[in-house]
């Protein structure tokens, strides 16, 4: 059995996941109106840090991030042999490195907190969180290690802008997943943490039990998903199966919901064909803009924030069903006590992951 908590968030929303949360709670939004922010001095709306100002940007928040944790668990974890450290990131410190984006952050990470192993980074696209706390899992079950404390980060740079605009992907407003009115993802920074773990007695604030996902991909496009939703719903499926857990067991699902036109179509058939229609869904883009490698990581511990605290968030700029199977989307902060959750990310070049985690 394997145990997760110690969440931390640091986004435009706070930089403590007690400040996260009681933006989301309000339902306020991290996503700004940024100008000359894109190609040709465009103005663009961005989930952006502006207040972060450190020269090394990705370094500090993945330092800030580890030691926030380590105020929540018992020390000793940190530098333990058997504790491992996985970063997810598609991109790291891009903007001072363009051949090595994270060789300097994870070496000032070892020496600053004294950890026994070098970090491993773990860059797969969009579904890089969630695929690292499914790592971290395996890794302990497979006895290798005892303890992994998962890191998800990522800042907005001109090289993803400008990839994102040159696809014509990014929304001219804030992004409104699910909505019939979705034009786009809105871009979004942050960092992330959750820890994983065997034993339960390290974690000072309670855990839940993780209960490891699968991956798939549709090798449908570098760039677009399935229409038929076939990775998301063999990867959903396979957990479910893998854990034995019934479509009908499922109290939540946090989607990937990134407002694109294919992907929130492509969710909503997969979560049709799998039977999950009628279960309580939000996408939390609408608060975080979408972080890219960090996204699973942050999502997987605002879920758990939700848990903890017995409510369920709105989908922020849901208005109107979009997508061509209806889905039970949250319109309005909701008081419940989910038991089971159910976490979803798909990417780039196909892959798609999820995982699910239970109260004990």
């Amino acid at each position: 059995m394997t145990y997760i908590g110690a969440e931390v968030i640091i986004s435009p929303l706070g930089r403590t996941t007690a400040e996260n949360w009681a933006a989301m709670h309000a339902n306020r939004s991290g996503i700004s109106l940024v100008k000359q922010a894109g190609f040709d001095d465009t103005d663009l709306y961005l989930s952006k840090m502006l207040d972060l100002v450190s020269e090394f940007k990705f370094e500090k928040l993945i330092s800030d991030a580890l030691a926030a944790v380590a105020e929540n668990i018992d020390p000793a974890i940190l530098t333990s042999d058997k504790t491992i450290v996985l970063v997810s990131s598609t991109k790291g410190e891009l903007d001072k490195n363009i051949t090595d984006q994270f060789g300097k952050s994870i070496d000032a990470l070892v020496t600053a907190f004294g950890l026994a192993n070098r970090p491993v980074v773990l860059p797969n696209a969009c579904i890089s969180g969630v695929l690292a706390i499914n790592a971290a899992s395996n890794l302990i079950n497979a006895k290798i290690y005892d303890h992994a404390i998962v890191i998800g980060c990522d800042l907005i740079s001109d090289f993803v802008v400008y990839g994102f605009q040159s696809l014509f992907a990014i929304s001219d407003k804030p992004c409104a997943p699910f909505d019939a009115l979705r034009n786009g993802i809105t871009m979004g920074e942050g960092c992330g943490a959750v820890v994983v773990s065997e034993t339960k007695g390290i974690f000072k604030n309670g855990a839940f039990r993780l209960l490891s996902g699968t991956s798939a991909n549709d090798a449908n496009h570098i760039s677009g998903p399935s229409r038929t939703g076939e990775g998301l719903f063999r990867s959903v499926k396979k957990t479910l199966e893998t854990n034995h857990v019934a479509p009908d067991e499922i109290d939540f699902i946090c989607a990937h919901g990134t407002a694109t036109v294919f992907n929130d179509e492509m969710e909503s058939i997969a979560f049709d064909r799998i039977g999950l229609n009628d279960v309580p869904l939000s996408s939390l883009k609408g608060y975080f803009g979408h972080t890219l490698g960090a996204a699973g990581v942050i999502e997987t511990a605002a879920s758990m924030q939700m848990m903890q605290h017995g409510i369920l968030l709105k989908s922020l700029g849901y208005q109107e069903s979009g997508t061509s199977k209806k889905l039970n989307v949250v319109a309005d902060n909701m008081t419940s006590h989910p038991k089971t959750i159910l976490k979803t990310a798909s990417g780039f070049g196909g892959g798609n992951a999820s995982l699910i985690i239970r109260s004990l």
